[in-house]
């Protein structure tokens, strides 16, 4: 379980075959193999650890539901380490299961993403919960095929979203909560 609450902002190194490698320092410490790190909201397995780097191996699955295989090297990240049971819970209650991938339409501060089907915007309610590339945002207002949240600045400085632009891809992982309830409902 993660927090969506962005610990550090790291960079993407490059990836051979199925192991992709980023650059980290503050994610790092006290995580070791076998460890969990979220990056741009995918919760990955940490598999090797350098001097400021770690790996995950990235399984086909992964690279289906998430924008991790259009990084390229140099590219920024969103990195999170999991919730420790003593943690604040700052954000909401994020497990780094990406449900859909969707497009910016707009970009910060006024964020629109469009993503695809009433299957995912179902779960999407205003004053709700929603994650983009792994930073826990409110819901601000929900359209036939996208949803609004507010970038305050500080969110914008220190992820990824105050560099994304109309077009690019971004991992959106719907509240757990709202699923839930919704699968109860037989819904």
């Amino acid at each position: 379980m993660f927090t969506g609450i962005v610990e550090e902002l790291g960079r993407f190194v490059g990836s051979e075959a199925s192991r992709f490698t980023f650059a980290a320092e503050l994610v790092t410490q006290g995580t070791g193999l076998g460890g969990s790190i979220a990056v741009n909201g995918a919760c990955l397995t940490v598999v090797a650890m350098g001097e400021g780097t770690w790996a995950a191996d990235v399984v086909d699955e992964t690279l289906s539901r998430t924008n991790l295989g259009a990084l390229v090297p140099g590219d920024p990240v969103n990195l999170e380490r999991p919730l420790r049971l003593s943690d604040r819970l700052d954000g909401h209650l994020v497990q780094g299961h990406v449900d859909t991938v969707g497009t910016v339409v707009r970009p910060a501060p006024d964020f629109r993403a469009r993503i695809d089907g009433p299957q995912h915007l179902r779960y999407l309610a205003p004053k709700g919960s929603v994650t983009v590339d792994g930073v826990s945002l409110t819901v601000v207002e929900v359209g036939e095929d996208w949803f609004d949240v507010a970038v305050v600045p500080h969110t914008a400085a220190v992820t990824t979203l105050g560099s994304r632009r109309a077009g690019d891809r971004v991992n959106v992982e719907l509240d757990i909560i709202a699923k839930y309830v919704a699968r109860l409902l037989g819904e």
